[in-house]
């Protein structure tokens, strides 16, 4: 990682709401954020839509913008983890790569949790890349907010096995105003955080909401 200036940040999946909304918040902080898709032309595309004054955003191809970054950040549906993942995995190596992947599918419109037999999406991106440091956080951050220019009302927890890497993403955090990062320990624990964005979708569903979470009784 540059020790002279902030981490280079890759969106893999940076054309989707999540994706979007992560890369503009991150280059509004002043980060340098690549956005990476299977399609470098997309990817482009999207930058052009995101561009303001002041904003250091490329879009590149995920094999590319991966090697460019020095944090990668996950953004992809769960039933691409493969795919994606094979991809980037020499790219990735010594590299903290964060999950921001809920496993979570539709049926019959409704919002069904998946149960990954690693334990949880964050697991199996360990996994399959096993050279890189992952991390897992921004499941519960509400796409739609991230899009917004209000402040986010919402705590991010933030979990690995490797303890430098966690504290680095809760530094990633603190760009947002209005955002508190926790720490959730191991990265086992990704699998209750994960859970909650189901939950989460439920509630926003009944509700008509674009809600997040808090955590009582903490100070930080």
């Amino acid at each position: 990682m540059r020790s002279h200036s902030k981490p280079v940040l890759a969106i893999i999946g940076g054309t989707g709401p999540e994706g979007t909304g992560l890369a503009a918040r991150f280059a509004e902080a002043g980060y340098s954020v690549i956005i990476g898709s299977r399609s470098a032309g997309r990817a482009q595309e999207t930058v052009e839509r995101l561009g303001a004054p002041g904003r250091d955003l490329k879009g590149m191809s995920n094999t590319d913008a991966a090697l460019e970054a020095d944090i990668i950040l996950l953004t992809i549906p769960y039933a691409a983890l493969g795919e994606t993942l094979a991809g980037i995995e020499r790219a990735v190596q010594g590299k903290i790569v964060v999950s921001a992947i809920a496993p979570v599918e539709f049926r019959d419109g409704r919002p069904v949790g998946i149960q990954p037999q690693a334990g949880s999406a964050a697991q199996e991106v360990a996994l399959r890349l096993p050279g890189a440091r992952v991390a897992s956080a921004f499941q519960n951050v509400d796409a739609h907010l991230l899009a917004s220019e209000e402040d986010l009302d919402t705590d991010v927890i933030v979990t690995s096995d490797d303890a430098d890497a966690r504290h680095a993403v809760m530094d990633l955090v603190s760009a947002f105003p209005g955002a508190r990062s926790l720490s959730g320990g191991r990265l086992a624990a990704s699998h209750y955080v994960e859970e909650t964005t189901t939950l989460l979708v439920i509630l926003n569903r009944i509700y008509k909401a674009h809600s997040g979470i808090r955590i009582t009784g903490i100070r930080r």
